[in-house]
């Protein structure tokens, strides 16, 4: 009976230039969906650190990562409070994706209005 290698015995055998950029690959597709928790950890912060940021409880952090609904602006502080940046992308059937703007420089400007 002849067994099958496995894909990673098989991705072994390769130049170490095409396995790097095998396991590159496999990284960014494994970040492009990540949950807020995966996210938060993947930025070595704990749930307190970003409550501090965020002027809450760690409890509601606990809360807002397994919320499946959240306000835009609940998600754009929290990223920031994980070190990034908010972006809406909207895909169509028919067109390439299209970014959308502006809810981010509102709520920035309206923080920075009632300072």
């Amino acid at each position: 009976m002849v067994m099958g290698r496995t894909v990673a015995e098989k991705i072994a055998e390769l130049p170490a230039d095409r396995q790097e950029r095998i396991h590159a690959r496999a990284k960014e597709l494994i970040a492009e969906e990540l949950t807020l928790q995966q996210l938060r950890k993947a930025r070595n912060k704990t749930q307190v650190a970003v409550a501090r940021k965020l002027n809450i409880g760690q409890d509601t952090v606990s809360r807002y990562e397994r919320q499946a609904d959240l306000l835009l602006s609940t998600l754009q502080r929290y990223i920031e409070a994980v070190d990034g940046k908010l972006s809406l992308l909207v895909e169509f059937p028919d067109r390439k994706p299209v970014k959308i703007g502006g809810f981010g420089e509102l709520a920035g400007d309206s923080r920075n209005a009632s300072r």
